[in-house]
């Protein structure tokens, strides 16, 4: 059959097109980037016949599981292990039961120290003997009995699982979940890299996943809605699983191997001394390896994520900022009012005199990422034991950045003066005119009255600690 006079026969398009593929082959580019309708327009041959001419035509399986076949099955390793919080790479997930796989059961861990059955935490002998896990819950094998439980293989989670065997109790909290839950999953985790240089960078894979195996999806938020923001900013990909995902797994009756988890139980935490001292499941890990500037990786991608550079916050070295978080709208735990006011005349007075910058904050009124801003930029932060304290941790730390935290005169708690310490910030707890600091610190105790609105503070005492801090030497301060 004839062609029409100027239209390329086959063979010539078939020319044209092995020619064009060696010019992007030898270019080093992307064949679609070049694909410019000046090089593919008709009449030398349609779109669909290009594209399945470059098409690649080689098949892959992807890697979805961890095969052993007849060999042994590859055994579990923990990597790090104190009460409350472990390492470990290729925990199984079979029917519900987590299993650590080991021919050496007796260079695994306490299992009470690893794991528990996740319920509602409440005091007493009793309770907590009901907490403690059985084989229903996790179990050590060996190899032989893994292969004759799992078969020939298992269903891969890959990367890094942050898995959180714990009741929702205490994770809709701001506090709780950033200060303890975060804090204690990240000083964990990065004790594999414990040089971690102050700019935050890390040789650790972001986790990819974060399950909680005893929590339903609605029941993570907290009111304020800061746990999102500081999952969303610090890992902005990380996939969640909740219980329902768990009981599919569960369901499927197939066994998983996760590569990596970072293994966080609320209840074998309380076993540890560093609990029993400060009352705190997120000091546990600090037995562990690690960096001073181990927390800097997390609270610098919050920090960017609130439209802040990271060398913000100079008034920590030059002009000091205070900033006065006040709970007295809130009706619970508010100082005597007038002590408020006579405290707000004083760090005005304190502002005026010496041309520093003064914020008096009710957090309840800005944005979260505005309350990370003012936090970034504080010097001395200061209010009643409350949430809004929570925001310290987003503080630079130097020797002169310090919390004022107001109690009930004869009550004391460790969340904020823990959480100040561990990132190397200065903490004074005061009861009226009275002001402590570590070592030398009270009890944790709750008197009447401690939850209440009657609290005194004695704003000169609070404004001569006030200055002391403020006015220290810079020299040191990076």
């Amino acid at each position: 059959m004839s062609l029409s006079p100027g239209v390329p026969t086959r063979r010539e398009c078939v020319l044209v097109l092995a020619l064009l593929v060696a010019t992007l082959y030898y270019s080093s580019f992307r064949a679609y980037d070049h694909l410019t309708p000046a090089l593919i327009s008709p009449p030398l041959c349609t779109p669909s016949e290009l594209l399945n001419t470059l098409e690649e035509k080689t098949p892959q399986l992807y890697e979805t599981r961890l095969t052993w076949g007849n060999d042994q099955v590859p055994q579990t390793k923990i990597l790090a292990n104190v009460p409350g919080w472990s390492i470990i790479d290729r925990l199984y997930l079979f029917k519900g039961v987590v299993y650590v796989v080991s021919d050496d059961p007796e260079s695994v861990p306490d299992i009470k120290n690893m794991y528990s059955k996740g319920l509602e935490i409440f005091p007493g002998k009793e309770a907590e003997d009901s907490r403690l896990p059985g084989d229903e819950d996790i179990r050590i094998i060996s190899t032989a009995e893994a292969h004759e439980l799992f078969g020939t293989g298992a269903a891969v989670v890959d990367g890094v699982t942050y898995f959180v065997n714990d009741h929702p109790q205490f994770i809709r909290h701001y506090y709780h979940w950033s200060a303890e839950l975060y804090f204690g999953f990240w000083r964990t985790y990065s004790s594999l890299d414990p040089s971690i240089p102050p700019e935050g960078t890390t040789t650790l894979p972001q986790p990819r996943h974060m399950f909680f195996n005893r929590v339903d999806a609605f029941r993570w938020r907290d009111p304020t809605e800061m746990n999102e923001l500081v999952l969303r900013s610090s890992f902005p990909e990380v996939t969640m699983e909740f219980r329902d995902d768990w009981d599919d797994r569960v369901k499927m009756g197939v066994p998983f191997v996760f590569e990596r988890v970072v293994l966080a139980d609320r209840s074998s935490a309380m076993r540890a001394y560093n609990y029993q001292r400060y009352q705190r499941t997120a000091a546990v890990p600090f037995a562990l390896p690690g960096s001073v500037n181990w927390w800097m990786t997390i609270r610098n991608n919050v920090v960017q994520f609130a439209g802040l550079d990271l060398n913000d916050g100079s008034s920590t070295t030059v002009t000091p900022v205070i900033t006065y978080i006040s709970r007295q709208e809130w009706g619970r735990r508010t100082l005597i009012q007038q002590d408020h006011e006579k405290l707000v005349q004083e760090l005005y007075r304190l502002r005026d005199k010496h041309g520093w910058e003064v914020n008096i904050v009710r957090m309840e009124e800005v944005s979260r990422a505005e309350q990370i801003r003012i936090a970034v930029r504080t010097t001395i932060m200061m209010g009643v034991h409350g949430n809004g304290l929570t925001n310290l941790i987003w503080m630079r730390a130097t020797p002169r950045t310090t919390v004022l935290e107001f109690f009930y005169p004869g009550g004391f708690a460790h969340d904020y003066e823990y959480t100040a310490r561990a990132l190397g910030i200065a903490h004074y707890g005061f009861w009226g005119d009275k002001s402590f600091t570590s070592p030398n610190l009270p009890l944790n105790v709750y008197p009447e009255g401690f939850q209440g609105n009657s609290i005194p503070i004695d704003a000169a005492a609070v404004g001569r600690l006030v200055y002391d801090r403020a006015t220290l030497s810079l020299e040191v301060d990076d």
